[in-house]
């Protein structure tokens, strides 16, 4: 009984003792061949857009190619998805944001993964979100609008990304906070959302900055309010919805990358030191603060805490009820 024992023991180790080894070769050679990036949404997006920035720098310091791959559908579940259940090998990505990996998996009865199901290996950047509708909509201020949203039940359409983004999200919080009802319409991305809002096919959307401001610079779109602690400096007369009235109110897009769970540890440091890199470059924090993205390098240890404590946070208004699918 002790002979089996110690060669269990002595095969345990040996196995452990190989795979170590294995990672550490994986890590030493790492990459070899190009790397994709999942974007969960339909190009034209802020993590469609964010993603392609990142992508590139990162590549040019890794010397492999870079590939995002759109693979949108049901709030960014099809796309994470497909990461959560790709090779561990730091060779399937994907960019996401606290709504895919944490808040899509609250809103079904069968989450296809949960956020366990990823390796965290870094922040890439955090997105205003802004209120907004066509520029030739009645609706003057973010006042009038609510006042006629409320006079309106279910009547004014309001789109956003998809169920589970955080626009979708930051739509239900303000339902809750200003006791209004909208016609909410999912879409497969900001970009299909946009045309259709721009085409005055509804009436107003939730969206991120980087994928709007130019739109909305452009006169195509006016910006009733943003859902940052202090206005956004490429929209300086728009207002904060904590201006308007919605005290502690805050409504922004943290987006990162994902590598599947059980990546290498070593994978992971060599991804997240590329993209922190790429993330000091003043070029690339440029492309981002003109879309009005703030940059927020970091370690995957830290932004694996904040993905936790956010995810504490949404289960509990899962459970409260304000957060629930369409």
């Amino acid at each position: 009984m002790k002979g089996i024992t110690m060669k269990w023991r002595f095969a345990r180790a040996l196995g452990l003792s190989l795979a170590i080894a294995c990672a550490g070769a994986l890590a030493d050679s790492f990459p070899t061949r190009p790397v994709r990036i999942i974007v969960p949404f339909a190009p034209g997006g802020n993590l469609d857009v964010t993603a392609r920035i990142v992508a590139e720098s990162m590549a040019k310091e890794l010397g492999q190619p870079f590939i995002v791959d759109n693979r949108p559908g049901a709030g960014g579940t099809i796309g994470s998805d497909a990461v959560a259940k790709a090779p561990p090998d730091g060779y399937t990505l994907v960019a996401g944001t606290t709504a895919t990996s944490i808040v899509s998996p609250l809103l079904v009865p069968n989450p296809p993964y949960e956020l366990q199901s990823f390796a965290p290996i870094g922040m890439m950047a955090v997105t205003p979100l802004v209120l907004e509708v066509p520029a030739a909509s009645p609706h003057k201020d973010f006042r009038s609008y609510v006042a006629y949203v409320r006079a309106n039940p279910g009547k004014v359409t309001i789109g956003h990304s998809g169920n589970g983004t955080t626009n979708h999200v930051a739509i239900l919080l303000m339902q809750d906070a200003l006791k209004v009802n909208w016609n909410v319409i999912p879409y497969k991305g900001s970009g299909p959302a946009l045309v259709d809002l721009i085409g005055g096919q509804i009436d107003s959307m939730m969206d991120q900055t980087s994928s709007s401001l130019p739109q909305i610079q452009g006169g195509k779109l006016r910006a009733l309010a943003v859902g940052t602690r202090t206005r956004v400096a490429d929209l300086p007369n728009v207002p904060t919805l904590a201006e308007e009235g919605m005290k502690d109110f805050e409504a922004v897009t943290p987006s990162g990358l994902f590598a599947p769970a059980k990546t290498p540890a070593d994978v992971v440091g060599i991804l997240n030191a590329a993209l922190n890199k790429a993330l000091a470059d003043p070029a690339i924090r440029k492309r981002l603060a003109d879309l009005g993205s703030e940059v927020r390098p970091m370690s995957a240890e830290q932004f694996d805490q904040i993905l936790k404590e956010e995810e504490r946070k949404f289960k509990a208004l899962a459970r409260s009820g304000v957060l629930k699918g369409e």
